[in-house]
């Protein structure tokens, strides 16, 4: 089992010695001012001091170029009196916090340890550029763009003059590393691998059929081209920048995991964002440095925004729109061809440099295309969204009483993956109205996101946006219902709720009493009827006519959805039948389709019934199995 590697321990347990001897020179030399400042403190007074102990409390390390660090040791000097009173009692003891300034090479694993200085230690002391126990460097989230800005300053400094995409190959040759296109596993599972000392790698050979074990060189870089970051995050370019980050801030981190392990010589770089050779914490820590610089490397910010800048008052002109969200999608994709970058890549960049509505361009759910929409900055969070998909609506609808609170009231229609405002101002043909697409917190629900439990990637995969859905990618999410003020909403359709009120307050108790009134009052003909419902003109005179003994619960779904019943008339003439949903998958589907989906029509719904592997209404129902 692979243990935590500490460079403090590593410290304290090699250089123990060396440590030990300097402190008990400084203690010699400087006796007497160690002596006057314990009888100023008023402890026992000492007559000849001496190290007795000495523990390693903190190593604070400071990056240097290349593989040198100056690092300052932090000890527990325990101090006594050699010239105890007598032999029976025992000694004063006196501990004393020292720091040691010290320097290394890693590269010749500090076989050239230094200590340059050494005084009592000053807990205000500043470190800067420092590096974690583990050699890896201190970069917040705030940082990254400078962390990037360093880097390419450094190796490809042309970059930061005008837009221009970086490449990759010429990149990692200004580095000093040699990019080598293979094969490395059967199952595409790692997409790129960076050795750092000569060693032995195994790699997937086609032509065998198995895996073989090659001699390969220090500073090499290998990526696999069938292989793509999480298939949207990126593509060979990215891949590549994303080694070198590697190389560039994380040679200490893998130099440290050597000293413990031999055969520590390489990260692997799978598809599910991990790295072989290291503990967790480090390698989560490693590839979130490396897949948020990449992206930032490739797209310096200031460059970044000059470009997008130009391009959306291009789009802005040529098609004649003031509404950011109608170009935004011909711009990023012209930016990642631009930047030779990924769609994806480009999109989160914006989102990056302050482009909020980016968010909401290339969403696909339920396989579907989503108009591109957006709202007022904050209406909601990072992990928020207004769009949800069929399977989570009906897993909603039942497990959570506030939505399902909303879907009784028939308020809230399923439009476009968005569950909208029931009002002509946000829907017209079953479609959002453009006024509720620019304003969609306004008039829709919001539903908070999370990464499936079941899902490869976990919820500490920091590169991935919430809301980055494209058709593209492998990334499951679930949505639930955020229980938000709707105080607004509700007052939108208090007129609407009266006259709904007022229709089902005059219907007769009797099933085909209601059916007659309802008939009338949706203003259809028993031929128009037949036709929306798929029930057959005769039938339907049967029912409404003649009180039934039997109706299949089918039937009065397909009669509301016929007439396109309110929620509320869909709910009192299924009572007056007799029949109730059921908690099943059939009957579940069925109430979301008389609350949400209630102005479609019954080709539509059964659309989304086929879409869940539903039985299916009318005459399409025959010889498909319902799964219940």
């Amino acid at each position: 089992m692979i243990q935590n590697r500490s460079f403090r321990d590593y410290i304290a347990s090699r250089f123990h010695s060396e440590l030990f001897e300097v402190v008990s020179k400084y203690i010699t030399i400087f006796s007497n001012e160690l002596k006057l400042q314990l009888w100023q403190q008023s402890i026992a007074q000492f007559e000849d001091l001496g190290l007795s102990k000495l523990n390693v409390l903190f190593v604070y390390v400071d990056d240097q170029p290349k593989m040198k660090i100056c690092f300052d040791v932090v000890v527990d000097a325990e101090i006594i009196d050699q010239q105890s009173p007598n032999h029976y009692s025992e000694p004063n003891v006196y501990h004393l916090w020292l720091k040691l300034g010290c320097f290394g090479d890693l590269d010749c694993d500090l076989d050239d340890f230094q200590v340059l200085s050494i005084k009592i230690y000053d807990r205000n002391t500043d470190h800067e550029n420092s590096l974690s126990d583990e050699l890896i460097p201190y970069i917040c989230t705030e940082g990254l763009d400078k962390v990037a800005l360093d880097f390419v300053a450094r190796y490809y400094p042309e970059a930061l003059e005008k837009p221009m995409p970086i490449d990759p190959y010429e990149l990692a040759h200004r580095m000093s590393l040699e990019v080598k296109q293979r094969d490395i596993s059967k199952d595409c599972s790692i997409f790129g691998q960076i050795f750092f000392q000569d060693s032995e790698g195994i790699f997937y050979d086609r032509q065998k059929d198995k895996m073989v074990v090659e001699t390969v060189k220090a500073k090499t870089i290998f990526v696999d081209p069938r292989a793509y970051f999480l298939r949207n995050l990126g593509s060979v370019n990215n891949t590549i920048v994303h080694e070198c980050v590697h190389w560039d801030k994380h040679r200490k981190a893998i130099k440290l995991e050597n000293f413990y392990d031999n055969d520590a010589t390489k990260i692997v770089c799978s598809v599910t964002g991990s790295v072989a050779g290291i503990q967790k914490e480090a390698i989560e820590w490693i590839e979130w440095q490396a897949n948020k610089l990449a992206p930032r490397i490739q797209m310096p910010f200031i460059m970044f925004q000059l470009k997008a800048q130009e391009l959306i008052e291009k789009y802005k002109i040529e098609l004649q729109s003031s509404e950011l969200v109608d170009f935004l999608e011909p711009v990023i994709d012209e930016l990642a061809d631009f930047f030779e970058v990924s769609r994806l890549a480009a999109k989160i960049r914006m989102i990056d440099t302050g482009y909020y509505e980016a968010r909401n361009v290339f969403i696909y759910i339920d396989g579907k295309y989503i108009r591109p929409y957006t709202y007022t900055k904050d209406a909601i969070g990072e992990n928020q969204t207004f769009c949800i998909d069929l399977a989570d609506a009906l897993t909603e609808s039942v497990v959570s009483s506030g939505f399902k609170e909303r879907l009784q009231t028939g308020d809230y229609l399923y439009i476009e993956s968005h569950f909208c405002l029931n009002d002509p101002k946000y829907i017209e043909d079953n479609q959002l109205t453009e006024y509720a697409r620019l304003h969609l917190d306004e008039c829709c629900l919001i539903f908070d996101l999370k990464i499936s439990a079941d899902n490869q990637y976990d919820e500490n995969y920091h590169f991935l946006c919430f809301l980055n859905r494209d058709m593209a990618s492998n990334v499951i999410f679930e949505a639930r219902f955020s229980d938000c003020d709707t105080l607004n909403h509700a007052e939108k359709l208090a007129d609407y709720h009266a006259e709904v009120l007022k229709v089902a307050q005059s219907l007769p108790m009797t099933f085909s009493g209601a059916l007659d009134k309802l008939i009338e009052w949706s203003d259809m003909t028993i031929e128009a009827l037949a036709e929306a419902s798929e029930i057959s003109e005769k039938t339907i005179q049967r029912l409404r006519y003649n009180e039934p003994d039997n109706v299949s619960i089918e039937s009065v779904v397909q009669l509301c959805i016929g007439m396109q019943l309110e929620p509320m008339l869909s709910d009192y003439l299924l009572k007056a039948s007799g029949k109730s949903l059921m908690m099943t998958a059939q009957h579940t589907m069925y109430y979301f389709l008389l609350h949400s989906y209630y102005t479609h029509s019954i080709y539509e719904c059964n659309e989304m019934l086929a879409d869940q592997n539903l039985k299916l209404l009318g005459r399409k129902n025959r010889g498909i199995e319902a799964v219940i």
